[in-house]
């Protein structure tokens, strides 16, 4: 059980996506926790993916294909997620970047554990396919930060470029914004942005959340017809929206968008922040999540909390308050 004052925090669980990913990542969380040893065991039973060896023994190259990765940071989001309720933290609301979003409707109760990995390992592999059709002799498609400009500024200058596919893609902060394209695009992209901005090419294997993407997200809306998805019972927040998730046919429908629309981060950010959170978390590997909150608001903190050490400096650090 947590303290008095740790129950009565209002916690929201901030799920990262495809990106953060790295190898050796939720080693720590597996040793310590019979329960996210259970939680891999259900997983590879669910995907047919033996996660141990991919996670503990797979290489950086294994781990950035699409259809590995999104199987894998999710296993790693719902082991932090199951740490952290071992140690008495409970979600009050969830949001999820990208791949981030069905750890997030899993935490709202929308799917169910078996329904997550599903879909997760599905739209892996149909965004794995959409994303090598796109590929050619300039090189794969992909995505890119573009860092120093405005959303409305990057879009500005996109639009510009005749002749290539590359889109926004990712509205991060209002000084980041991640560009989705095919090589060419990218490469056109890089030459205009390179100069006076930051361009840095991401670890990821698609030009994700761009009208790119249409074939992977026909087929998701085929999948998804079959699947439940139930009404949410904790306050669940929408990448396409950025607004929360009100029924459980609103977020199915907003699965399949979020393939092919830009995600809204900051608008999302937005509405966490209005709803008066006063712990926030970022449940999974790495600290993107917890910079981009950084830059969009500096007075109430989000914390990593994806490995072990992170989730007992959270406890110490609180029960000393």
């Amino acid at each position: 059980m947590g303290t008095f004052e740790e129950e009565w925090m209002k916690t929201c669980f901030l799920f990262p996506g495809q990106g953060a990913q790295y190898p050796g990542m939720g080693r720590d969380l597996w040793e310590s926790s019979p329960g996210v040893k259970q939680l891999f065991e259900f997983a590879s039973e669910a995907t047919g993916v033996d996660l141990r060896r991919l996670l503990f023994e797979g290489s950086e190259e294994e781990l950035k294909s699409t259809d590995n990765t999104q199987i894998a940071v999710t296993l790693v989001n719902l082991s932090a997620g199951c740490v952290l309720k071992e140690r008495g933290i409970e979600a009050d609301g969830c949001a999820g970047f990208s791949l981030g979003e069905f750890s997030a409707l899993y935490e709202a109760g929308v799917i169910t554990g078996q329904d997550v990995f599903s879909i997760v390992k599905a739209r892996g592999a149909l965004m794995e396919k959409a994303s090598r059709n796109l590929d050619s002799d300039s090189g794969r498609a992909g995505m890119a930060a573009v860092i120093g400009l405005t959303p409305e500024e990057v879009d500005h200058l996109l639009s510009k470029l005749e002749g290539v596919a590359v889109f926004p893609a990712n509205l991060n902060s209002p000084t980041q914004v991640v560009i989705s394209g095919t090589a060419e695009g990218l490469r056109r992209a890089e030459d205009m942005f390179g100069e006076a901005m930051r361009f840095i090419p991401l670890k990821v294997s698609g030009p994700f959340h761009s009208p790119l993407m249409r074939e992977a997200g026909d087929g998701l809306k085929e999948l998804l017809d079959s699947i439940p998805f139930r009404n949410p019972v904790k306050r669940v927040y929408s990448n396409v929206t950025g607004r929360a998730i009100t029924s459980g046919e609103e977020a199915k429908k907003l699965c399949v968008r979020q393939v092919v629309s830009p995600l809204r981060w900051v608008d999302e950010e937005s509405s966490i922040l209005n709803d008066g959170y006063d712990r926030l978390l970022e449940v999974g590997p790495g600290t993107v999540l917890t910079g981009l909150w950084k830059s969009f608001n500096k007075k109430l903190r989000c914390r990593p909390a994806g490995k072990l050490e992170e989730v007992e400096q959270i406890l110490k650090g609180e029960a000393a308050r």
